[in-house]
């Protein structure tokens, strides 16, 4: 499976551990940034790309990294299509797929050592959506309101 990374100076050592782990696993890592150490720099340029190479190449799934993860998946989550989830346990991971059908995964690179966070990673990969009625539903809810702007009455997408 093709994964897009994109992390800002705070990630930078796990990126690249990370790309490693997902080539091992058979996946192909494709680096969105950073790609020189700049304290200075700014995550959401390197979301934004992540998100919008996520969405229009199906079949793929991202992954940003930050300090927190926080601020990256608020900013890749800005990205129409994009369902970013925070994840920090094997359980966040799973669910972020089986009910959510999360194509971005966000991880703290200050919160876990590299191969726990890569662990994470894999997880978020190899997880399936469910396809539960109740979780197309949601999404189908959240998708309508992201391109209208508008609550559907009843709570019912209205596609």
């Amino acid at each position: 499976m093709r994964v897009f990374i994109g992390t800002d100076h705070a990630g930078l050592e796990f990126k690249e551990h990370l790309k490693r782990v997902l080539a091992d696993a058979g996946h192909e890592p494709v680096d969105c940034g950073a790609f020189s150490y700049d304290a200075q720099d700014d995550y959401p340029p390197f979301c934004f790309e992540v998100g919008e190479r996520t969405v229009t190449e199906p079949g793929s799934l991202g992954v940003v990294i930050g300090g927190s993860g926080n601020g990256e998946q608020i900013a890749a989550n800005k990205v129409p299509g994009v369902r970013a989830a925070l994840v920090w346990n094997t359980a966040t991971a799973q669910l972020a797929r089986q009910h959510n059908d999360a194509n971005v995964v966000s991880i703290g690179a200050r919160q876990h050592s590299p191969e726990e966070a890569a662990d994470l990673v894999l997880e978020f990969l190899r997880t399936d959506f469910s396809g539960d009625e109740r979780h197309v539903r949601r999404i189908g809810l959240i998708s309508d309101y992201e391109r209208d702007r508008h609550r559907p009455a009843g709570g019912q997408p209205t596609t």
